[in-house]
This record gives structure tokens, C-alpha cells and sequence, in this order.
């Protein structure tokens, strides 16, 4: 059901990602999108803060959202290799880049017209639309994006020390999912910090059997790490959605990160390279029932930011948001 309507060159995707990658792209889309000869076609969603592509919508979701496996896979691996500190809020980056190229070569005889939101919470807290956006260009895009970065940010004036965050264990059973609470945070956090991840319903690494087999097998080591067991690892090269994942879940040694399991041991965590904390130890110190979201106090006056559900926001200091 995919069509390849053209393809970004290797030379091109070393030049935006400073001779990081030098793979081609293959630009695909649903063919009854791409060969559908309609008279219109509507792209509707939301603007907002994305770990792969910097900021959400617009042709990602032609490119990327209707598109095949090997391009989805090396979009996102792109994204990790440049850095998700780099990418996260910022419309302007090497993946954006990419799916432009694509878009003026290779699909801008489609009809598109894409109507974007930004969404963000009013002063009792409910969440609204701040921002409507409708247009064919590039500019329907960029507009929305600057919106976001405004409303869609909890931003610090300086990094946190030390953050906690609660998964809600009906939701996050594994790391896959989990790490969004590294994803969603680590803008915030301070070089040395610590973040503290109280995961009750924690009973595996991957949502499937290979994933979770790869994690366990190679770990979050960060890029150099990754990119070497790469070069080695067909069944890594088969699976970059999975080697992307791998570089996200890595804080690249700026911060670390303990892992409260309900199911999985300390083998088990600290083979994967994180720290691991006995979860009835943690939340003796950490009640959820007890803290609130925002800053909150120790009895021993030790300070720390709670986080309730890393699925509901974004969090960064100042700096990195420069």
C-alpha cells in the first residue's frame, strides 16, 4: 500500500547531519494518497513538542504518517543520531529538513491543505485550542510552532537537580513506554541530576519479544555506544526503529537514572545501565499519595520536582530551549 515518490539522496542527509548518516531517504506515502487524484487532501492535527522530528504535523504526517517502515524507521533513527536535546521543541532541524526536501521534490503537486492546532491548558488548568491554523506552506507550520514552544513547555529558570516521576502502572509496563519519563524531562535536568522513576506495573523492556530481547541484549549506552554496535549488528541494521530507541532512552552520561521496578530485579535493571532502587524503599520517601505535582520537600529538606504523568507535558530549563 506504499509507494516511494522519490528519494532524498545519502550526499544530502550527510550534509544536514554533519556526515553523522549518509544513508538515502526513500520519500513514501499510502498510494491512494499519493495516487489518488483527488482534488483535495485535508492534513489535520495538532502542533506539539516531538522527540523525533522537533516539532509535530505538517508533511510528517504525509511522509511519515502514511508512509512505509524503512522510512518511518530511518527518520526516527536520524532524529536519535542528532540528539533529542537538540530536536525536542525546535521546528528547524535535520529530520524537518529531510521530509522539506522531500516535499518540494517530490510531492508538491498534491493538493494539500493542512489545518493545525496548538493546544494548551487555560488558567483553571483545562486544556483548550490557543492556536488554529489552516494553509498550504510552509509558514501554517512554522507559526503554530512558535505557539507551542510557548504553551507547550514548562520551562525553569534554572535545571532541576533532581526530578521524580510516577508511572501509573495500568499504563507503563514496560521501558519502551516508560522512558518518557527520560523523553519528557531530561531538557530540565541538570548535568549530574538525578531522576527518580517509580514504576510500579515495570515488568519488561520492550511492548514485543524482539524489542525486549534487544534491549536486554545491547542496553542504553548512548550514541557512540549504539552507532558501534551497529556497524557489527545486522539485526540491529534491520531494526533501526529499535536502535533509535536505544539512543533515546541513553541521558549520554549527563544525568543518571534510577529505575523503581514493581516486577523487574536489579540484575535486570542495571544491565540495561541504569540504577535500580527497591520500589518499596522509594515510595516510603516518594508517596505518591502524598506529593503534588510541581516542587515539593522532604522531611530531611531535600528538594525535589514531582511528576504525575510524564505523558502530560514537557519540561526544560531555559538554556536548552536557546
Amino acid at each position: 500500500d506504499v509507494v516511494t515518490a522519490g528519494i532524498v539522496p545519502g550526499e544530502y542527509i550527510s550534509e544536514i547531519t554533519g556526515g553523522a548518516l549518509d544513508y538515502p531517504w526513500p520519500a513514501q506515502l499510502n498510494k491512494l494518497v499519493f495516487n489518488g487524484g483527488h482534488d483535495l487532501i485535508l492534513s489535520v492535527g495538532q502542533v506539539v513538542p516531538h522527540e523525533v522530528i522537533g516539532m509535530a504535523n505538517y508533511n510528517k504526517n504525509l511522509l511519515v504518517g502514511t508512509g512505509g517502515a524503512e522510512g518511518i524507521n530511518k527518520s526516527h533513527f536520524l532524529g536519535a543520531v542528532y540528539g533529542i536535546e537538540n530536536i525536542l521543541g525546535k521546528a528547524d532541524n535535520p529530520v524537518r529538513k529531510m521530509l522539506n526536501y522531500a516535499s518540494e521534490r517530490y510531492i508538491k503537486h498534491l493538493p494539500v491543505v493542512y489545518v493545525h492546532t496548538v493546544v494548551g491548558r487555560d488558567d483553571s488548568g483545562k486544556l483548550v485550542i490557543r492556536g488554529l491554523y489552516v494553509g498550504d506552506d510552509p509558514e501554517v507550520f512554522t507559526i503554530a510552532a512558535s505557539l507551542s514552544l510557548k504553551v507547550n513547555f514548562t520551562i525553569f529558570e534554572k535545571p532541576l537537580q533532581k526530578a521524580v516521576v510516577y508511572l501509573d502502572p495500568s499504563e507503563f509496563k514496560s521501558t519502551w513506554l516508560g522512558n518518557k519519563s527520560i523523553y519528557r524531562t531530561r531538557m530540565a535536568m541538570a548535568d549530574n541530576g538525578e531522576l527518580i522513576v517509580l514504576a510500579p506495573g515495570l515488568k519488561e523492556f520492550g511492548e514485543d519479544r524482539e524489542i525486549d530481547r534487544l534491549v536486554r541484549k545491547y542496553g542504553y549506552r548512548g550514541t557512540p555506544t549504539t552507532l558501534n554496535a551497529l556497524e557489527s549488528s545486522d539485526e540491529l541494521k534491520n531494526n533501526l526503529g529499535a536502535a533509535a530507541h536505544l539512543i533515546h532512552g541513553s541521558t549520554e552520561g549527563r544525568f543518571s537514572v534510577t529505575y523503581c521496578p514493581g516486577f523487574l530485579t536489579r540484575e535486570q535493571i542495571e544491565s540495561v545501565n541504569f540504577n535500580y532502587w527497591n520500589l518499596d524503599e522509594a515510595l516510603k520517601k516518594y508517596d505518591p499519595e502524598k506529593l503534588k505535582d510541581g516542587f515539593n520537600t522532604t522531611a530531611e529538606g531535600e528538594e525535589f520536582f514531582y511528576i504525575s504523568n510524564p505523558a502530560t507535558g514537557l519540561w526544560s530549563s531555559m538554556e536548552r530551549l536557546k
